[in-house]
C-alpha cells in the first residue's frame, strides 16, 4: 500500500470520526428508511412519484427526527434531478434568486430540471416565500420544502396551495430501535466495528428518552457507546450517565404549546384527572409560566364546570392567586388540586351556550328597545314617559318572584339559558323550568 492510499484511508477514517452517527446513517435509499413506510411502501404515492421520476413540488410536515430531510436527500438520490440544499435559517433572498436564475439556464442548456430542498421553510418571510411562488408554478424548480410547524399557519396560502402537503407522523418506538440496531451493526458507517449489544429493552428506553426522534437517538447512541470499550455492552446506568434528565420537547410558539394545552383543556372536559395532569406535568418540566397555566384552568372552570359546580370557578380563582404568591415548585400542589377538581366536577357548559347566543343576537342587530317597565326611573319625567312605572319590584312577592316580561318586545320567547340536569344546576332547574313556562 503506498503514501497516497495511506493517506486516503485516514482522511476517510477523519471523515467518518468528526461526522455525527446521524449523519452518516442518513438512508441513501427507500429500503433503508424505517417507520415512514405509508410514504415509501409499494404502491404508496411518493414512492410511485420517485420510480417513476415525477416527484411534484412537496412540502414534508412533521416532528424533528421522523426523516424529512432524509426522504429529500433520497429523491434527490434516486431522481435525475439537480439537488439544491437550502436552510432558511441560514439562506437569504439572494441564494435563492441566485438559485432559481441557475435552474433557469440548466433547462435551457442541459435539459435537467432542479430540486431544491428548503429545511426548516416557515423560516422565510412572506417575501421570500412569494420569490418562490412563479418559479413552482412554471416548473422552473421542484421545491421540496421541511417544516416542524403547522404549514396552514406558516407557509403563504398561494405557495401552499402548489404543493402536496405530506404528513409525516411521529417515529413508533420500534421503528426508532431498528433505527439504532442498524446502527450498531453498520461496520462502514455506524458503530459495527465496536461490537457493542444492547437489550432491546435498553433500546426502547433510548429511543424514548430521545422521544422517538431519530436523529437524537443516533447522536445519544453515539455518546453512549463513547463511555463503552469494544465489546461492552449498553445499560440503563450507561444511558443515565449520558442523558440525565430528559429536556420535554416544548416550543412555547409553536404547535408542542398548542397542542400541549389543547390536550389538557380537553382532559380536564372531559372528566379524566389522570389525562390532565399528565399535561399539567408536560406544562411544568417544560417552564411554562404558572400565570399562563392558571388562567387555563380559570377559563375551564367558568366554560366546561360552569353552573353544575360554581365552587369549581371560585377554587380555580383561588389557585390562580395561590400560586402567583407561592411559585414552584410548591405551586404545582396548587395547580394539581384544581384539575383535579376541575376534571371530577360535573359538567355544564350552559352559561357559555347562553352567552354566546345572546351576542349572536345582538350582533345581528334590531333587538328592539328596552321595554318601558324596565327603564330607568330615577329622574324627573321618567313617569311621563312611562318608563318604570308598571314594574313589579319581586321583593314584594312571595318567594321573590313575579310572572314578568324582560326581554324586548322582538325577542319575546328567545331562550337563551338552556339549563342542565347535572350537579347544583339540576338541583335549580326545575324551578326555572316551572318559571320560564309561566312566563
Amino acid at each position: 500500500m503506498n503514501g497516497d492510499d495511506l493517506f486516503s484511508l485516514a482522511a476517510a477514517d477523519l471523515h467518518r470520526t468528526i461526522r455525527p452517527l446521524a449523519v452518516r446513517m442518513r438512508p441513501d435509499t427507500l429500503e433503508e428508511i424505517f417507520g415512514q413506510e405509508q410514504l415509501t411502501g409499494p404502491g404508496a404515492f411518493l414512492r410511485v412519484m420517485i420510480e417513476k421520476d415525477m416527484v411534484p413540488s412537496l412540502l414534508f410536515y412533521g416532528p424533528s427526527g421522523v426523516g424529512k430531510t432524509t426522504l429529500a436527500h433520497v429523491i434527490a438520490a434516486e431522481t435525475k434531478c439537480k439537488f439544491v440544499n437550502l436552510n432558511a435559517v441560514m439562506s437569504g433572498t439572494a441564494d435563492l434568486r441566485r438559485v432559481i436564475e441557475t435552474a433557469k439556464q440548466d433547462i435551457q442548456i442541459y435539459q435537467k430540471r432542479t430540486l431544491v430542498f428548503i429545511d426548516e421553510i416557515h423560516r422565510f418571510n412572506k417575501s421570500q416565500q412569494d420569490i418562490l411562488l412563479p418559479h413552482v408554478e412554471n416548473g422552473t424548480i421542484i421545491l421540496i420544502g421541511a417544516t416542524t410547524e403547522n404549514p396552514y399557519f406558516e407557509v403563504n396560502r398561494p405557495l401552499l396551495s402548489r404543493l402536496r402537503v405530506i404528513v409525516l407522523p411521529p417515529l413508533s418506538v420500534q421503528a426508532v430501535v431498528a433505527v439504532l440496531r442498524r446502527a450498531l451493526r453498520d461496520e462502514e458507517k455506524g458503530l459495527g466495528q465496536q461490537r457493542i449489544t444492547a437489550a432491546d429493552e435498553t433500546l426502547q428506553s433510548l429511543a424514548r428518552l430521545a422521544d422517538c426522534d431519530a436523529r437524537m437517538a443516533l447522536n445519544l447512541l453515539e455518546q453512549v457507546c463513547a463511555l463503552l470499550p469494544a465489546g461492552g455492552r449498553i445499560t440503563s446506568s450507561y444511558l443515565a450517565k449520558v442523558v440525565g434528565q430528559r429536556a420535554y420537547t416544548y416550543d412555547k410558539g409553536g404547535d408542542a404549546h398548542y397542542d400541549t394545552v389543547s390536550a389538557f383543556i380537553k382532559s380536564m372536559r372531559g372528566s379524566d384527572p389522570d389525562g390532565a395532569l399528565h399535561y399539567l406535568a408536560r406544562m411544568i418540566e417544560a417552564g411554562e409560566s404558572p400565570a399562563f397555566i392558571a388562567r387555563r384552568i380559570v377559563i375551564c372552570a367558568a366554560e366546561d364546570v360552569g353552573l353544575a359546580d360554581p365552587q369549581a370557578l371560585i377554587l380555580a380563582n383561588a389557585a390562580a392567586q395561590a400560586v402567583q404568591s407561592v411559585g414552584w415548585p410548591e405551586g404545582r400542589i396548587i395547580l394539581s388540586e384544581a384539575v383535579v377538581y376541575i376534571a371530577c366536577a360535573p359538567k355544564s357548559n350552559s352559561a357559555y351556550q347562553a352567552i354566546d347566543a345572546a351576542l349572536a343576537d345582538v350582533r345581528k342587530g334590531n333587538c328592539g328597545e328596552v321595554p318601558a317597565h324596565l327603564k330607568d326611573a330615577h329622574y324627573s319625567g321618567a313617569a311621563a314617559l312611562g318608563h318604570g312605572t308598571a314594574y313589579l319590584y319581586p321583593h314584594n312577592y312571595s318567594q321573590g318572584w313575579v310572572k314578568q316580561t324582560y326581554l324586548p318586545e322582538s325577542l319575546q320567547g328567545r331562550v337563551y339559558y338552556k339549563e342542565t340536569a347535572y350537579g347544583e344546576e339540576g338541583k335549580k332547574a326545575t324551578l326555572w323550568h316551572k318559571r320560564r313556562q309561566e312566563t
